[in-house]
Parts: C-alpha cells; sequence; structure tokens
C-alpha cells in the first residue's frame, strides 16, 4: 500500500536511505530509497511533485483506508473493492 504525498510536505527522518534502480514493465526506470540498514522500500523519488511512501513505513496506518488499486488480474479471489474505488488490472494509464 502506498501513500501519495506532496513533495513540499515531505520529509525523511533517520538514516540517510540508499536508492535502488528498477526497470518497470513500462521501461521507465524506477528509484527506489530503502532504509540502508533493512533494506526496506520506503519511498521512491517523487514525480511529477508527488512522493509515494510505502504505508508500511509510517508509524500510525490507523487512518489509512485504500481506494485505488492497481495489478488487481492477480488479486485473491475473495478481495473484494467498495464501490466508487479506481480498480485497474495492471498499472493505471499514464
Amino acid at each position: 500500500m502506498g501513500v501519495v504525498v506532496p513533495e513540499k510536505a515531505f520529509r525523511l527522518m533517520g538514516a540517510e536511505p540508499r536508492q535502488l534502480h528498477r526497470t518497470a514493465d513500462s521501461g521507465r526506470v524506477a528509484t527506489r530509497l530503502v532504509c540502508p540498514e533493512c533494506g526496506t522500500w520506503v519511498c521512491g523519488l517523487p514525480r511529477d511533485g508527488l512522493h509515494r511512501v510505502r504505508a508500511g513505513t509510517l508509524d500510525d496506518t490507523a487512518w489509512l483506508r485504500p481506494t485505488r488499486h492497481i495489478w488487481t488480474r492477480s488479486k485473491q479471489p475473495w478481495i473484494t473493492f467498495d464501490e466508487g474505488d479506481e480498480v485497474f488490472e495492471k498499472g493505471p494509464p499514464a
């Protein structure tokens, strides 16, 4: 699960993250910022003024409710989505 945060409102605290590069299915090279100690994926570099932060890295996740679901073609059959949520079988359109 990811949380979209405006770049101006984003601040990493703690150790300087390490960068990992990965080629997405689209061919675009994505840069992930990971914890230098454990390798946990924290977020990516900002795109379009937004950071995509891995929700599991937040101290408090009680307020989160997913509203956009991607790569649903490989979901488990028992997973359902709320009416009004955005659902994509693959990645969302560019």
